[in-house]
């Protein structure tokens, strides 16, 4: 198999542009059954700062064992050197998160919030890897269509 065919990709905040606030509808993945986990912040046009909860703090990852996250907790290691730059226009920032040891269930970005002028363009994207058991169809892999060449 193809090493990319052995993953998975999970959207977990659709691209959208953000002035002022918490970006919509942050989603999170479920790692159950994968060996590793690589999640990217996709950083479009932005002349604000993008952080976590708000413009002060890093963005960061978040776990639970629950996906309704009541009981939500800071991964530890996993938060940027610092918040994403108003001048950070098309740049990938990305954590990797081991999945061979005790881990929770349910990661996500903490609260991806942008800063205050005209806004920023976001898209993260979890990618799964090193599967228990390999993938055998697109919908495994997380892809709506593959179409091989």
């Amino acid at each position: 198999m193809i090493e990319v065919q052995n993953t998975k990709r999970v959207v977990l905040l659709a691209p959208q542009f953000k002035n002022n606030g918490a970006f919509l509808n942050n989603g999170y993945v479920d790692v159950s059954g994968w060996g590793h986990l690589r999640v990217e912040m996709i950083v479009g046009a932005t002349d604000v700062i993008i952080g976590s909860t708000d413009t002060a703090h890093a963005p960061k990852l978040e776990a639970d064992d629950d996906a309704a996250f009541g009981s939500v907790a800071d991964v530890e290691g996993a938060t940027l050197a610092g918040v994403i730059a108003a001048n950070d226009d098309n740049k990938v920032f990305a954590f990797d998160v081991d999945m061979r040891g005790s881990h929770k269930r349910f990661y996500r970005v903490n609260a991806p919030t942008a800063g205050n002028v005209t806004g920023a363009n976001l898209c993260i994207i979890a990618t799964l890897s090193d599967p228990q058991i390999s993938p055998s169809s697109e919908a495994e892999q997380g892809l709506e269509e593959l179409v091989q060449v």
